[in-house]
């Protein structure tokens, strides 16, 4: 019988992570509903004999070079295409528990009208408190600022279970998203351009933007160790995260928002650049300057400009966190 999922880890150089998360999925994944898959990003390391050795259950798929996150999961799922209905995309340093996966899968089948899911995502440090990249689901603010429910800038609430009703959300974390394989193909898959940060979110407001639901389905829980492949403070983890925000809303906004947003956006990220300046953070003020640099020369014109603005939302999250003292998201105005 055809199974539904599969699971998806992208590797590159991470065999101590791969010993380490890869047994809990493994060992909690239903066989009956699932395959995991490790997808190879050109690893130099003994990944493969890891793989080979240690866990021989699990299929392999090689690529000959680093393509970046976006570029190994377009080429992971185009790979699994015509064989699997869903695909979940699930970083290399997530352990999981229990019966992780059946919830996503189980809500999917019951909503056709919801195109990527993610579960609630915990520490693996901390477990109880939420993890920084993606907690209990992802929003925008009206500028194009990310932030979750249990997770404002660096604000991380512990869980106590105030988010533990499925909501719809703007965008679901790569760390551990679950997605129809025919959409997100059909939307473009990741953009190959950003190579790592924020490519989820752009997904996620294109998949919303054909009519597509995105959801968090907290009855599932995974553990995110975070920074596996850059820590928060990283200079190149800043450029990325702020290249990549302003390539996003170029090619997600109607051209009759779009000039003055991203005009609000360098005023407001000048700000950010001399936060950092005075603060003594030379090099991720540096990293911020570089962003809009190589951001003016990566854009492009955009053909078929969308018509519907997704940034329509009240919430201003650098006002409401800085001068209101918002600092969680149960007391925003969503």
């Amino acid at each position: 019988m055809k199974k539904k999922v599969a699971v998806i880890i992208l590797n590159w150089n991470g065999a101590a992570l791969l010993r380490r998360y890869l047994p809990s999925v493994v060992e909690h994944t239903r066989a009956d509903i699932a395959d995991v898959i490790v997808a190879d990003n050109g690893s130099t390391d003994d990944s493969l004999r890891v793989l080979a050795d240690e866990f021989p259950s699990v299929e392999t798929i090689r690529f000959d070079e680093n393509h970046g996150f976006a570029g190994g999961y377009n080429r992971a799922l185009a790979a699994v295409e015509g064989d699997y209905d869903y695909a979940v995309l699930l970083n290399s340093d997530v352990r999981v528990a229990d019966d992780w996966l059946s919830p996503l899968l189980t809500f999917m089948e019951e909503h056709p009208e919801v195109t990527a899911v993610q579960p609630k995502i915990m520490s693996d440090t901390e477990p109880t408190k939420f993890e920084y990249a993606g907690a209990a689901g992802g929003y925008l603010d009206r500028h194009g600022y990310p932030y979750c429910r249990g997770r404002i800038f660096d604000t991380v609430e512990t869980d106590n279970g105030q988010y533990d009703t499925p909501a719809e959300i703007h965008w679901a974390s790569g760390a551990a998203m679950m997605v129809r394989i025919a959409d997100y193909l059909a939307a473009g898959g990741l953009d190959e351009e950003f190579f790592a940060h924020m490519e989820e979110i752009d997904l996620c407001w294109r998949l919303r933007l054909r009519g597509g639901k995105i959801m968090a389905v907290p009855s599932a829980k995974v553990y995110h160790l975070g920074g596996g492949s850059l820590p928060v403070g990283n200079p190149r983890k800043t450029y990325l995260n702020f290249r990549n925000s302003l390539l996003m809303l170029h090619k997600n906004l109607p051209q009759k928002v779009r000039g003055g947003l991203l005009t609000r956006r360098r005023l407001l990220d000048t700000i950010a650049w001399a936060r950092f300046l005075v603060g003594g953070h030379t090099a991720d003020a540096k990293a911020i300057l570089d962003a809009h640099r190589d951001f003016r020369r990566m854009r492009r014109p955009v053909v078929d400009a969308p018509k519907q603005n997704l940034l329509d939302v009240p919430v201003n999250i650098l006002f409401d966190y800085y001068m209101r003292a918002r600092r969680t998201f149960a007391s925003l105005k969503n």
